[in-house]
C-alpha cells in the first residue's frame, strides 16, 4: 500500500482540511490534476471547482474551492484557496439564495451592474448547489 500524503486546505479566514490522504484530485487552471505520495513538486493556480480526495481509510471526501493556488510536494499538498468549504458544510439554502441574486443581477441589463461579477457568483452558487445535492 502506498504512503499517505498530508492535505492542507486553508482560506484567509480558516483551515478547512488538515488530514492524511491517499490521493488528491484538484481543479487546476490548466486542467484537473492528481497527486500521490512521492509526486514531483509543482505549483499551480486553481479554478472554481471541487477538490476530491480519499482519506487515509479510503473514504472519498469533497471540498468546494473558488480559486487559489496549490503546491504539491512529495509528502503533502497545500491549497491556499480564496474560499473553500467541505461538501457537508455547504448551506444549500444560502447557495440557492446566492444563485437567485446572481440571476436577478444578470437579468437586470441596462443597469449599472458588473456582469462578470454576477456571472462568477452564479457559477459559484451553481457549483456549490450541485456538489451539495450529490451527497452519497
Amino acid at each position: 500500500m502506498a504512503e499517505n500524503i498530508k492535505l492542507e486546505v486553508v482560506t484567509p479566514e480558516k483551515s478547512v482540511v488538515s488530514e492524511d490522504a491517499q490521493i488528491v484530485m484538484a481543479p487546476g487552471t490548466e486542467g484537473e490534476f492528481g497527486v500521490l505520495s512521492g509526486h514531483t513538486p509543482f505549483l499551480t493556480s486553481l479554478k472554481l471547482g471541487t477538490i476530491h480526495y480519499k482519506n487515509s481509510e479510503g473514504k472519498e471526501a469533497f471540498v468546494f474551492v473558488s480559486g487559489g493556488f496549490a503546491e504539491a510536494l512529495p509528502d503533502r499538498v497545500t491549497v491556499l484557496a480564496e474560499s473553500a468549504e467541505r461538501r457537508r458544510d455547504i448551506d444549500i439554502d444560502r447557495a440557492k439564495a446566492a444563485k437567485k441574486r446572481a440571476e436577478e443581477r444578470l437579468a437586470a441589463t441596462g443597469k449599472d451592474i458588473v456582469m462578470e461579477r454576477a456571472r462568477t457568483a452564479l457559477s459559484r452558487s451553481l457549483h456549490r448547489i450541485n456538489l451539495a445535492e450529490t451527497r452519497s
